[in-house]
């Protein structure tokens, strides 16, 4: 006899009390593996693909498609037990609640079962007749990728008389069975992809990722590879509807002259709103500025990619440059304890880095920042960006940081006073570069020119070691060989 077990939304971390359905992954009467994802939810933070702990066949799911959840609701309910597909023990669960946060184990694929349509049930009706066990109507493949990617590379045997099933993968994972080729393919085998959105693309163009080689990290295939291939072949662009990240449709009232708009203060935009005032409500914050050419250092960096290898960004040398400059004023790299009356320098540098989406503004945090050399920062930047571009950042990738990077010169604007990223000390901002009258060598000289603006918890430090770390800054900005000195 089968045991129902009930999957309830976990804690996802970073004091996330609740997350809305944007997506469910599987169905009831699906056959599911240890640690599979089941369903993606949004949070204020993120997208997150949430896999079950349990192996065994979904009984039932709570919660429709844009429906909001509080942790610890139920989600769905799994039967296990018997012969239920479960790894590691008929009844264990991994323990694991998020994609790549610590399971081990490689999940065998899942093919849907259906004996008949039937309702959701609640668990106390959600037990499995005799004969009707799970192992009955799948065959599984639960080998490891040849990628190491630790998700299962086979392809499930269909039943006679049914098609196989195309099997499935997380935000990061491979390329599903659907873009494998036709029979006359000429290998076999998943394809390193960096989202869902990316495999759909390519599928529904018509494109064989195959023949892709990928400019992300160890070949990952990314969307700007995609995109470009598509455009390689016919001259044109994917429409824009066909690139769309999928949402959940929201009602939005059309505004009219005369007429009052509310918008709820919830998801993202809630999240973004509460920080911020929680920012200016505790951190005495002060802001100073200062004009430099970046003639020098576009210069510099047009010299490094015509070097050849990997293109280096400008989002990435001004990053090296705050690493550097950093580790001359450790006391913008803190954060206040309130509680304790102390101020924590901390020992590393976990450097955030504002980006504007279709979802609102989020912060991306590149890890160790200060241990990467330029390359690396830059195909860092490139991955993360792409991530919060198709909604595949995890929790994980947005907190933690220690220094936020602004760049709203993207914006066409030369200068603001950023709110600081609670709880940090500090945040540059960087205008816009834009040609400019300078004195250059004691001649009016047309120069490439750049407002850096550093807003700095008063607490932490005061005027003038905020004005040494953004004189460095500019100094390293005017003069890219100043920056050779920290190396």
């Amino acid at each position: 006899m089968a045991q129902v077990l009930e999957f309830k939304l976990p804690d996802l971390g970073e004091g996330l009390t609740e997350a809305e359905i944007v997506r469910w992954l599987v169905e009831v009467g699906d056959v599911v593996a240890v640690d599979q994802p089941v369903v993606e939810v949004e949070t204020a933070k993120a997208m997150v693909e949430v896999p079950c702990p349990y192996g065994g066949v979904v009984t039932a799911r709570f919660g429709e498609e844009g429906t909001e959840l509080p942790v610890g609701s139920p989600l769905l309910t799994v039967a296990v037990g018997g012969d239920a597909p479960a790894s590691g023990g008929a009844d264990e669960g991994s323990g694991n609640v998020l994609v790549g946060y610590g399971t081990g184990a490689p999940p065998a694929r899942r093919r849907r079962v259906r004996t008949s349509p039937v309702a959701p049930v609640r668990p106390a009706d959600g037990a499995l007749s005799n004969g009707g066990s799970p192992a009955a109507h799948r065959g599984v493949d639960g080998t490891s990728g040849p990628l190491g990617t630790g998700r299962g590379a086979g392809v499930d045997t269909a039943a006679p008389g049914r098609a196989p099933v195309p099997e499935r993968t997380g935000a990061h994972g491979l390329t599903d069975a659907r873009e494998r080729g036709s029979a006359g393919a000429r290998t076999t085998g998943p394809v390193p992809v960096i989202s869902p959105l990316v495999r759909r693309i390519a599928r529904e163009n018509g494109l064989d990722l195959r023949e892709l080689t990928g400019s992300g990290p160890d070949g990952l295939i990314l969307r700007a590879d995609v995109e470009h291939a598509l455009r390689s072949a016919d001259g044109t662009v994917p429409q824009a509807e066909t690139l769309a990240v999928p949402r959940t449709p929201v009602t939005v009232p059309t505004p009219t002259l005369g007429a009052d708009t509310r918008v709820p203060l919830r998801g993202i935009r809630g999240a973004v709103a509460d920080k911020l005032s929680r920012s200016r409500h505790e951190i005495p914050d002060a802001t100073c500025w200062v004009d430099a050419d970046a003639t020098e250092l576009l210069a510099a960096r047009a010299a490094m990619n015509a070097a050849g290898g990997p293109k280096i960004s400008l989002l990435a040398l001004l990053a090296r440059i705050c690493t550097a400059a950093l580790a001359r004023h450790p006391e913008l790299n803190s954060t206040v304890d309130t509680e304790a009356r102390e101020i924590v320098r901390l020992g590393h540098v976990h450097l955030g880095f504002a980006a504007q989406t279709e979802r609102g503004l989020v912060v991306p945090v590149v890890r160790d920042a200060h241990t990467r050399d330029a390359q690396s920062l830059s195909a860092e930047f490139a991955r993360l960006t792409e991530a919060a571009r198709t909604g595949t950042l995890t929790p994980g990738d947005l907190t933690g940081g220690t220094f936020t990077l602004n760049n709203y010169g993207v914006f066409g604007v030369d200068g603001s006073t950023p709110i600081i990223n609670h709880p940090e000390a500090a945040m540059l901002g960087v205008g816009r570069i834009v040609a400019k009258p300078w004195v250059h060598r004691g001649e009016l000289a047309v120069r490439q020119v750049v407002q850096l603006s550093l807003t700095f918890d008063h607490r932490v430090c005061d005027g003038g070691t905020a004005g040494g770390f953004l004189r460095y800054v500019a100094d390293c900005v005017e003069q890219p060989a100043v920056l050779l000195r920290s190396l």
